[in-house]
């Protein structure tokens, strides 16, 4: 039996290809929509990929199930548990708890697991060539490395009311009932790892057990002590902002993503050309260099989102494909990496994008303004908004800020000032930079604090210091 994980930094999303070496088969668990990975995969192993499914209706990424089994012909299954409100609307066959699909000597049996979701199943793996016990769990958003799914993200992203409560319940129950059931040495193989808004503490550790998790989690004494109040308090507290583009994933998820097919490579266009396309507000310049080099001058009314492991996450903030009609332009080296940045954003359904160019040379540019920090005291702002998570707010902010996480915050106008300047923050600068760039697309007045929290701490330690020695 072959395990391969094939993990996204970006978005901290893990899918697994199983195959059967012996019959050639293989089944994808959570793909996503860029799939060539996969199919390089099982080529590489010899193998055919005859089914894809998928522990949950996902609300972080947008699935490549369809994706991928309109490209190679597999089979698709999906949950048919969580009732009537939470059942997909492509075609599919429906897995119950305790169904198995069966790969040569393997089998894969859906265990339904709620509580993260209503419908959530994970799978249990049997290698029939080793043993006739399960010896692999694939736990999708149900248990992580030192933590679990969290129960809010209907209520945060999805519109549900209250529903955090039952799902809190549910997952109790899933624990006790499901998991704790399992043998210890069973390998747990979970759907995201550290970074990922699903959850509060995720771990950086790829995988574990049941037998680690049971010892060492932090609901591991809740649990023993059957303390269901006490364990749904600690889950639900602290968890962090769950970005407005999760509604929109998780309705396109359950409403069948859609496919892509082959996607012809990315050009390099015409610098006049792309000039007249934005002067007429045709297409969307997407400046993707570090936010101290746009602060040096950027392409007028673009928007940041800086090139590396973010590029899905803080596409998302700022470009809501279902209102944004513009096609993108990309600011990139060469063709593979502007190749590499449209493959993180087709897996947040950003799909259209109309090309490349190499230097902003030649187009409309400003500068973002900048106040430093000595400054911020005597500004006359309207606002001074931290886009920083809530928690991080909660921790150290500075007084008077009003907290509007960045991937909220094009979702929530109605909260900012109509008129005035707002001054903008997050930790270092990065975020700010991007979310302060949507904002000032939006016509907001938009000034960024240099350094953002970080400088903003270290000069007060410095005026503090002064004043000591004084």
């Amino acid at each position: 039996m072959l395990i391969e994980r094939i993990y996204d930094e970006d978005l901290a999303q893990a899918s697994y290809l199983i195959g059967c070496q012996a019959k050639g088969e293989a089944i994808v668990v959570d793909g996503r929509r860029d799939i060539a990975v996969y199919q390089d995969l099982a080529a590489k192993n010899g193998m055919e990929i005859i089914a894809v499914t998928e522990t949950h209706i996902h609300a972080d990424y947008l699935s490549g199930t369809r994706e991928l089994a309109a490209a190679t012909g597999a089979k698709i299954y999906v949950s048919g548990e969580g009732g009537p409100d939470w059942q997909y609307e492509f075609d599919g066959e429906r897995l119950y708890d305790g169904d198995t699909i069966t790969l040569g000597n393997i089998s894969i049996q859906a265990v339904h697991t709620p509580g993260h979701t209503p419908e959530h199943l994970s799978f249990l793996v049997t290698d029939g060539a080793f043993s006739d016990q399960p010896g692999y769990l694939l736990s999708g958003d149900f248990v992580f490395s030192g933590d679990l799914g969290r129960p809010d993200l209907l209520d945060e992203a999805a519109g549900g009311v209250n529903t955090r409560f039952l799902g809190a319940k549910q997952l109790f129950a899933s624990l006790r009932d499901k998991f704790l059931t399992l043998p210890d040495y069973v390998q747990v193989h979970p759907a995201h790892g550290a970074g990922s808004a699903c959850g509060k503490a995720l771990g950086a550790i790829p995988s574990s057990t049941v037998g680690y998790e049971r010892l060492y989690a932090w609901w591991g004494p809740y649990l023993a002590s059957n303390d269901e109040q006490g364990f749904i308090d600690e889950l639900l507290d602290g968890q962090p902002d769950a970005h407005a583009y999760f509604g929109r994933m998780k309705r396109e998820n359950r409403e069948g993503p859609a496919v892509m097919g082959e996607r012809m490579p990315l050009t390099e266009l015409d610098i006049a050309d792309v000039a007249t396309d934005l002067a007429a507000d045709k297409v969307t310049f997407i400046d993707t260099r570090p936010n101290s080099e746009v602060h040096e001058g950027t392409v007028t009314g673009s928007l940041n989102v800086p090139a590396g492991k973010s590029v899905a996450s803080y596409g998302a903030w700022v470009v809501n494909p279902e209102t944004d009609k513009n096609p993108l332009v990309l600011l990139a080296q060469d063709q593979d990496r502007a190749q590499d940045m449209w493959d993180h954003l087709v897996r947040v359904g950003i799909d259209n994008v109309a090309g490349y160019i190499t230097s902003i040379d030649g187009l409309p540019t400003f500068m973002p303004k900048l106040i430093q920090p000595a400054d911020l005291a005597d500004f006359d702002a309207a606002m001074v908004l931290d886009v920083r998570n809530k928690t991080e707010h909660t921790a150290g902010r500075i007084p008077g800020s009003h907290q509007l996480s960045g991937g909220r915050v094009m979702w929530r106008l109605d909260e900012l000032p109509t008129g005035g300047t707002i001054v903008s923050y997050c930790q270092s600068g990065v975020r700010n930079s991007v979310a302060a760039s949507a904002l000032r697309r939006a016509g907001f007045d938009v000034v960024e604090l240099d350094g953002s929290y970080a400088a903003w701490t270290m000069w007060q330690q410095a005026q503090q210091k002064a004043v000591a020695a004084n």
